[in-house]
């Protein structure tokens, strides 16, 4: 049985030899390494040979068993990579070229003004506070002193809902009166936070005016707020924002929540005041509405107006954005038009 073995060996080897691909590989192990293989056959027949040659028997079944899977192993990575070669020049694939990136997506450009004034107002102490779209008609006009038949409140057309006294929100001046009861607990502390935030209006969608908007109202709340800490506080951000030699301009104006209310104009940065297209040739641009918080919105909000003051402003995120970049169709935000996205 050695000869048989020895010749079985020999056999295994040459035939290993030549196997060309995995399929005639997986056969050969089989053959001859497997359950039922030669080799594992003839070493089960150990115990039907004399006493004194099954040692010597095992012994060398055994090492050839382990030179034949040596070499099986061997011959499988040759295969492998022969097979791997054929398969990349059949494909004309270059494994060395880089792989090809991965689109990723960017901020709006509503999104990303956002986050520039959060860092400017985060930085000058401001909280940012969230309030609801959805309002009642109380919170968003009554309590803000523009009552029913308020003449203020034809200027902002509303979408109301199906639920009596429930609407879409038509500024974020809401969250100046839900800010002052959760945060001014009870009109004992002060607060200084802006009002980020989506308002709704029905209004006829054109180049210059869109039915959704965002807004950023701020509310500072505290005792012996004056004017001058109003226009020294929106000077700062307008220096902040648009250069530390920004020049500002303030005009009066009316709003029912403040009183007095101004309005707040900055040099045009990109004419240095000298009157060109974006500023309509006047040398300013208009930035902000403002003024100090009315009696009657501190006492709704809590406070008592004669130990509390304070002062409210608001601005349009996408109208810095307009300013910004030159953007002469405010429908862009909006239309989802990769074309003009991907250029932010």
């Amino acid at each position: 049985m050695l000869e048989q073995l020895e010749a079985l060996y020999k056999e295994a080897l040459a035939e290993i030899e030549n196997v060309q691909n995995t399929e005639a590989l997986h056969e050969w192990e089989i053959k001859y390494l497997g359950k039922k293989g030669s080799v594992t056959l003839m070493l089960r027949s150990t115990g039907q040979l004399p006493k004194e040659e099954r040692a010597a028997f095992g012994q060398r079944a055994n090492t050839i068993k382990e030179a034949l899977t040596e070499a099986f192993a061997a011959r499988e990575k040759a295969v492998q990579d022969a097979e791997l070669a054929q398969d990349l020049e059949a494909g004309e694939v270059d494994v060395t070229l880089p792989g090809r990136p991965q689109p990723t997506g960017g901020l709006h450009p509503s999104t990303q003004t956002f986050r520039e004034l959060y860092r400017i107002w985060g930085d000058m102490g401001f909280l940012v506070y969230r309030s609801r779209d959805v309002e009642t008609d109380e919170m968003n006009f009554s309590l803000l002193n523009i009552p029913e038949h308020h003449p203020a409140r034809d200027m902002q057309d509303t979408f109301y809902t199906t639920e009596p006294g429930v609407i879409l929100r038509t500024h974020t001046s809401p969250g100046q009166i839900r800010s002052m009861r959760e945060l001014g607990q009870n009109g004992t502390q002060p607060i200084r936070v802006i009002l980020p935030g989506m308002c709704y209006r029905n209004e006829q969608v054109t180049s210059r005016s869109e039915m959704q908007f965002h807004q950023l109202e701020g509310v500072v709340v505290g005792k012996n707020i004056r004017m001058s800490d109003l226009k020294g506080t929106v000077t700062e951000f307008a220096r902040r924002m648009f250069g530390k030699n920004a020049r500002m301009r303030f005009r009066a104006s009316y709003f029912p929540f403040t009183e007095p209310s101004m309005e707040v104009d900055v040099e045009c940065f990109l004419c240095g005041g000298d009157g060109c297209k974006m500023c309509k040739y006047s040398g300013w641009l208009e930035i902000a509405g403002s003024g100090m918080m009315h009696p009657v919105v501190l006492r709704n909000g809590g406070y008592d107006p004669t130990v509390w003051s304070g002062f409210a402003f608001g601005m349009g995120p996408e109208r810095m954005t307009i300013l910004k970049h030159g953007i002469n169709d405010i429908r862009l935000f909006w239309s989802n038009d990769l074309r003009f996205l991907e250029q932010f």
